[in-house]
């Protein structure tokens, strides 16, 4: 079966129900977790004159996207399964999950799929299709 699972993980509650899912999988299975979360890089538009500082503005979405993955570390724990955690920053969520999947030895990527549907899909797209279009490693699609 599958002896390493990426887990991509954004926070959500269909990603949570995902992550549990996967753990579950991933027990019953012996394979090991890798989780990944991506703090996504937003282009910033200040207004005139204003200061933003960029390195703060990473290490905050770092830091948050740290955090949301800590239940599901604490869960993997528990269940006494091998969780590594990882946190990107960048601006799409789907080249790093195919990239890191590629560089840790994955042989399946677990993700949840969001659902939408009709304009929302045409002009916000889905990280999901996107990874299943880029990739050769089988994807487990949670609804």
């Amino acid at each position: 079966m599958f002896s390493k699972i990426l887990l991509a993980s954004d926070g959500s509650p269909l990603s949570a129900k995902a992550a549990d899912a996967a753990l579950a999988f991933a027990r019953e299975s012996g394979a090991e977790l890798v989780v990944l979360s991506v703090a996504v890089m937003y282009p910033l538009l200040p207004e005139a004159g204003a200061m933003v500082d960029l390195n703060a503005f990473e290490a905050a979405a770092r830091a948050e996207a740290q955090a949301l993955m800590e239940p599901i570390a604490a869960a993997a724990a528990r269940e006494h399964v091998r969780c590594e955690l990882v946190v990107r920053y960048a601006p799409d969520p789907w080249r790093e999950i195919v990239a890191l999947a590629e560089e840790r030895g994955c042989d399946c990527i677990w993700m949840a799929s969001h659902g939408r549907r009709g304009l929302d899909r045409l002009l916000l797209g889905s990280e999901t299709q996107r990874v299943l279009a880029h990739t050769t490693i089988p994807v487990m699609v949670y609804r």
